[in-house]
């Protein structure tokens, strides 16, 4: 198969959570461990961090990859989901994995794949794996993809875990509270491995200690330090947390772990996450007049942060082209967008998108106005049309309309 008939098989055949929601989560390992053994168990040749939490494990796992890359490691880094090209999941020193290799790795192996009725998670984590332990890398940051406990990266025993925060995402899957969702995410934490948690709550904090004092495991608060304020090419105001989170990572792995990184590393590797990464989407901005902003924050926690950080811009009008998936909770979302402005409600490019029509009448009961457009980039384009230069135009509330617009 060509690369493209490779991702068309990918994404259409198997059950996808990131294109299709609930269908696609699978409650327990059983199939990743049969994946690893059938593969001649990769996991076990790699060294790991392991990076999950509700918000911000992908700035965090792209920080730990930058400041390790500038410390001469050779650092392989699995994140999702991707934004333009299923190969940003997978990347060596920000450099992405070939498109020969997820061809002949999928070709290779797809009859086992349809035996065995793989998702299109279980597969790209074998991917991952595979490669990574084929190129012989130093250091792996892999970011769970959805919770922790039955997360098909959970079968790794990683250098240090790491547990960003708590919100409620997902709870269809995870729990409807804090300390349910924390439960789920906690289940990364390995005997005798060190944890570091990024924030914690009154909810939170309880289940962290006890999962940790039962596993035997090292408990490192981020919130508690401090730090030297570093600067980062990520600028949005919830990084001031995940830099938190890096910095004590990287501290702990000093101590535990034979991979060394000095604060020199820290200040270039978080200076230059774009550069050393390609991460993108993280209160990026596309236009200077009028200043346009993207950001993939999709959930009320990691929403509240940035409608914040619009409220300290300068602008004469505000546009917002707004897009969510069909499972959003718009009841909690919704709220926290202002009144005065002008929207552009579209529809993501997947199965999951949430139709406009069905966003704009919901927004109208609390009070938000615009118009409706049948995609993304229409909206995007009409939004552009009518902002004057002092104007600010943000694009978001989903990972999937910032794709489109990249």
């Amino acid at each position: 198969m060509t690369y493209q008939e490779t991702l068309d098989w990918l994404f259409n055949q198997l059950p996808m959570y990131q294109l299709q929601g609930a269908s696609a989560y699978k409650k327990d390992l059983t199939n990743v461990h049969i994946l690893m053994d059938y593969l001649g168990h990769p996991e076990k040749k790699l060294q790991c961090i392991h990076v999950a939490g509700t918000n911000g494990k992908g700035s965090c796992s792209h920080m730990l990859a930058s400041a390790l890359q500038e410390a001469g490691y050779k650092v392989g880094l699995y994140t999702s989901p991707h934004l333009k090209d299923f190969r940003e999941r997978i990347k060596i020193n920000g450099v992405m994995i070939p498109e020969d290799f997820v061809c002949d790795f999928v070709n290779q192996h797809q009859s086992f794949f349809e035996a065995n009725d793989m998702s299109f998670f279980e597969m790209s984590v074998g991917l991952a794996f595979d490669y990574f332990a084929k190129e012989k890398i130093d250091i792996a940051v892999i970011e769970v993809g959805m919770g922790g406990r039955l997360d098909a990266t959970n079968i790794i025993t990683p250098l240090v875990s790491v547990i960003t925060n708590i919100g409620l995402d997902h709870t269809q899957f995870l729990g409807n509270t804090l300390a349910a969702i924390a439960s789920e995410k906690a289940g990364i934490i390995k005997s005798n491995i060190p944890v570091v948690i990024g924030e914690f709550t009154t909810e939170t904090q309880p289940v962290f200690l006890a999962k940790a004092k039962e596993n035997k495991s090292n408990l490192y608060f981020a919130s508690d330090l401090i730090t030297t304020e570093y600067l980062s090419d990520l600028i949005g105001d919830y990084q001031v947390h995940n830099k938190k989170t890096v910095i004590q990572t990287l501290t702990v792995l000093n101590q535990h772990t034979a991979f060394q990184t000095n604060e020199a590393h820290w200040k270039t590797g978080l200076s230059q996450v774009v550069k050393n990464t390609g991460l993108q989407g993280r209160w990026q901005q596309l236009n200077e007049l009028p200043k346009t902003i993207c950001d993939t924050a999709h959930n009320t926690q990691g929403l509240t942060i940035v409608l914040n950080q619009i409220k300290k811009e300068s602008f004469d009008q505000l546009h917002f082209v707004l897009g969510v998936v069909n499972d959003k909770d718009l009841d909690e979302v919704l709220p926290l967008f202002p009144k005065k402005a002008e929207y552009y409600f579209c529809k993501p490019n997947i199965p999951r998108g949430l139709e406009a029509t069905i966003l704009a009448q919901k927004a109208a009961q609390f009070g938000l106005n615009g118009k409706i457009y049948n995609s993304v980039s229409a909206a995007y384009a009409k939004a552009k049309q009518n902002a004057q230069p002092t104007d600010f135009i943000y694009v978001g509330g989903s990972t999937f309309v910032v794709a489109e617009i990249l």
